[in-house]
């Protein structure tokens, strides 16, 4: 009669090891599920702002352009593209750099043949804006930076064929466009001087 306490008292204790065995491993798959889950949430967060980011910095919306003609002259030109992407053009380029007032579009013209980014932005642009492209552009040497009225965007990027407008001077397009265009492969004559020219940059 005395062995069935201790009989019972062992099928307690390992019916409580059993129970307790399998709470742990109950929790164990919470946890392992909960780590998982936060895992795979940071997996598509990463995959969507990756995937969001380099939308944002590519090329696709550029616009190209067939420009047929490029002689010198030095009449005023009717160009179809606001602002020009090529074309007839003045025998002076533009001299690259940073100008505060408008350029003739015949001069910066010689520019892009010669591989320049034609920067233009709105005159009504706020002032904090126009910074944000001066930083942008302050080491490029191949970017003539200027207003231009009746812009049809805010900013307007313009190469020899090439064109991308922008609502905004920190979209990351502006860096990829200038990477891509400045003497990119459409320059009739990459190489070929963007300083000694006509126009005083004030940077």
């Amino acid at each position: 009669m005395s062995e069935k306490p201790q009989g019972s008292v062992k099928e307690r204790l390992s019916a409580l090891k059993a129970r307790q065995r399998r709470a742990e491993l109950r929790r164990q798959i919470v946890v392992m599920g909960a780590v998982v889950g936060a895992a795979g949430t940071l997996i598509v967060g990463v995959v969507v702002f990756v995937s969001t980011e380099r939308s944002r910095s590519s090329l696709e919306e550029v616009q190209t352009f067939t420009v047929t003609q490029r002689n010198h002259t030095n009449d005023p030109v009717k160009y179809p593209q606001t602002p020009p992407v090529g074309g007839d053009h003045a025998p002076e380029w533009q001299n690259c750099g940073v100008y505060t007032a408008p350029v003739r579009s015949e001069n910066v013209v010689h520019s892009q043949e010669h591989g320049a980014v034609w920067v233009a932005y709105r005159p009504d642009l706020p002032k904090a804006q126009q910074d944000v492209l001066l930083d942008q552009v302050r080491n490029q040497d191949f970017v003539v930076l200027s207003p231009y009225a009746d812009l049809p965007s805010p900013v307007v990027l313009s190469s020899w064929g090439k064109q991308l407008k922008l609502d905004s001077p920190d979209d990351p397009r502006l860096t990829a466009f200038l990477r891509a265009n400045i003497n990119g492969p459409g320059t009739p004559e990459p190489g070929a001087p963007c300083t000694g020219g006509v126009g005083e940059p004030v940077a």
